[in-house]
């Protein structure tokens, strides 16, 4: 899952970044409303996480111009501003949920996981392919019984795979749902961490899941 955080305080950016990616998350940032503006209309992202006082355009004036453009990212608005008519006014703008500041990062994530729940329908908490199990609530992996240890990024680029079963995902695929923006592509880390799935999933087992695609990418089939 790709994420946007438009918000230009960067000791709380560095924060939720940080905290977003050991979750398994592609966080991309933006410090204004312009790059904010120009990143969710030119790139594709599962959920934008938006402050209202933002400079050069401010987030609720970025909320109703995205809704407009018809930009259907889910957007959380994360906010000091406490009243019962700024939340009426950042939900009426277009936002699909309000979080005020100061707040428990364990919601901030339970938002963010109801959010990305409601964009897909239908709405899994299990991903299986073959004998391969992804519990997507407790990020437990498991084939043929077998609990398999997985760090943030691995289970990430193993959701995006089982999600995209029997299709082939290139490179570029992977860097923007998995990686951020200002990932390089041309490098081997997508061959590193394939490896180590495959090393994780497919060894020692008779059928072999992760498929290298010559020349395009890669995918996982029964």
């Amino acid at each position: 899952m790709r994420l946007l955080i438009i918000e230009d305080e960067k000791k709380f950016t560095d924060f939720l970044r940080r905290g977003l990616k050991e979750e398994g998350y592609a966080v991309d940032v933006a410090s204004d409303g312009e790059q904010g503006y120009f990143l969710a209309t030119t790139e594709d992202y599962d959920l934008i996480i938006l402050d209202l006082r933002i400079p050069k355009i401010d987030g609720l004036s970025l909320c109703r111009k995205l809704r407009a453009e018809n930009i259907a990212s889910p957007i959380l608005i994360l906010t000091v501003r406490d009243s019962v008519e700024d939340k009426v006014s950042g939900l009426d703008s277009g936002a699909d949920d309000y979080l005020t500041k100061p707040f428990a990062f364990e919601e901030l994530l339970a938002r963010v996981r109801a959010l990305l729940r409601k964009r897909q329908i239908p709405t899994p908490t299990k991903l299986q392919v073959a004998d391969l199990e992804l519990d997507l609530v407790s990020h437990k992996a498991a084939r043929g019984g077998r609990d398999i240890a997985l760090t943030a990024k691995e289970y990430a680029l193993l959701e995006y795979l089982m999600r995209n079963k029997g299709t082939v995902v290139t490179r570029t695929m992977i860097s923007e749902h998995v990686w951020d923006i200002n990932f390089d592509t041309f490098t081997n880390v997508f061959d590193v961490y394939i490896n180590y799935l495959r090393k994780k999933v497919d060894l020692g087992q008779k059928k072999k899941l992760i498929q290298t695609v010559r020349g395009r990418g890669y995918s996982l089939k029964e």
